[in-house]
């Protein structure tokens, strides 16, 4: 055995939930195309479609806020394995259903919201994971963060462009099939490389609700991670808001869905760019001057836009401000990594997840009428404003300073032996 073969087999589960993460999020982008596709080839019903999409976000939204504590009991590991299992048997059920007895709608609202159900759980669960397997892998807190945002932003980048292949080739039952299988491979990859991770033990006699408020309690007794939240919270909502204004911006503006698709690939090509480099120099910088520059270049695009510039122009500045923007989810996830125990990343990961996509659904619903009442270049201006002001009354923050304080190591979780290969250890605190 080579001299380097000790620290590379320390670095394989940490590759193994790269790898997991990588499957079941482009399991899940298919699944958001492919769904509603079959919808609406099977009802031609946009109503119907859009009440899918729903059903689909809610049991995310509440199982963020309530699954968190049903995360930190279960252990992380078994919860990435039962919602991959879980989202395999939905997404499964329904072209079976539809082949065989027949599909009713309101059973594949059912069979959709099931599916969601464990999403958000499972998502935290892996992401809970990563500190004490970057611990095991010797590698630092922005390294793996950074490697873990690339993973996610190419996942989501390559898999809704697939699934639209795979749909135009095939059929959307057969994509639904091949969603299912994803769920299933990626369960397998956390079952045979990913060890487990023993948290640190919950008080005797605790109930469910008081862990629930125990998660709620840190996060709002930590004022940096508490504002982190709140900042995210408003301007996904004022990101969502792009969701409905980039159609009608390519639509007015250049006549083509064409034009849509390239905004939309270059904004997250270049949010898989700044990841990386995060990835390669992120221990090298000042965390809060990345967040607080990333935010304010990130709405570089929102004037250049409203100038109704040529589409290379645009095309341009969406490139900076996805370069900017990649950086601030691996930096919000070392914060948190450093900050939030072991047996409490499940409650406090699960509420800042939740909260994220609870203001999404209001930023569309604002859209809308933002739309119809100002018309579109003021929509930009007043979005792009209000996104600058969130971010310029943060950067006055005091609590925003705790980025770059030296914090007392949350407690690590221990890693047990699940093969051969894997070393039994207890992680060293950062």
């Amino acid at each position: 055995m080579s001299a380097g073969a000790p620290g590379h087999e320390r670095r394989v589960p940490l590759f193994a939930l790269y790898g997991a993460n990588a499957i079941s999020m482009s399991g899940n982008v298919a699944a958001l195309v492919a769904i509603p596709w079959f919808v609406l080839q099977t009802t031609g019903s946009a109503t119907r479609t859009g009440v899918t999409a729903f059903a689909g976000l809610v049991p995310i939204v509440l199982s963020g806020f309530f699954g968190g504590a049903l995360v930190d009991r279960l252990g992380y590991r078994r919860t990435s394995v039962l919602a991959d299992l879980a989202s395999s048997a939905a997404v499964a059920a329904i072209p079976l259903l539809h082949a065989t007895v027949g599909l009713a709608f309101w059973q594949l609202l059912v069979l959709v919201f099931l599916g969601g159900l464990l999403d958000a759980p499972g998502a935290t669960a892996r992401v809970a994971l990563l500190p004490d397997l970057a611990r095991h892998a010797g590698w630092s807190f922005e390294r793996a963060s950074g490697a873990s945002a690339v993973v996610e932003r190419a996942s989501r980048l390559a898999g809704a462009p697939l699934a639209g292949i795979l749909i135009a080739v095939t059929s959307p039952t057969t994509v639904l099939w091949l969603d299912a299988g994803t769920f299933l491979i990626s369960a397998a990859i956390v079952v045979m490389g990913v060890p487990r991770v023993e948290a640190a033990r919950r008080p005797e006699g605790s109930g469910y609700l008081a862990e629930l408020g125990a998660g709620y309690a840190f996060l709002r007794a930590d004022r940096t991670l508490f504002v982190l939240v709140a900042v995210l919270t408003l301007t996904n909502m004022l990101d969502s808001i792009s969701i409905v204004s980039l159609p009608v911006y390519a639509s007015q503006v250049y006549g083509s869905a064409v034009s849509l698709g390239l905004m939309m690939g270059v904004m997250g090509a270049g949010s898989v760019l700044g990841a990386l480099a995060f990835s390669a120099v992120g221990e090298r910088l000042s965390r809060r001057r990345v967040v607080v520059w990333g935010f304010l270049i990130a709405t570089i695009w929102y004037p250049v836009a409203a100038a109704l510039p040529p589409l290379a122009v645009l095309l341009a500045a969406k490139l900076v401000a996805g370069l900017a923007a990649g950086p601030l989810n691996p930096v919000i996830d070392t914060v948190f990594f450093e900050r939030v125990p072991s047996d409490m990343r499940g409650r406090v990961f699960g509420v800042t997840q939740a909260s994220a996509w609870l203001a999404m659904p209001f930023g569309v619903l604002l859209a809308g009428p933002m739309l119809e009442t100002i018309g579109l270049r003021p929509t930009l201006v007043v979005t792009g404003g209000l996104y600058l002001s969130i971010v310029l009354v943060a950067r006055v923050l005091p609590a925003l300073r705790g980025l770059d304080a030296q914090q007392p190591p949350a407690t690590a979780g221990r890693i047990e032996t699940v093969s051969p290969s894997l070393t039994s250890v207890s992680s060293d605190p950062r």
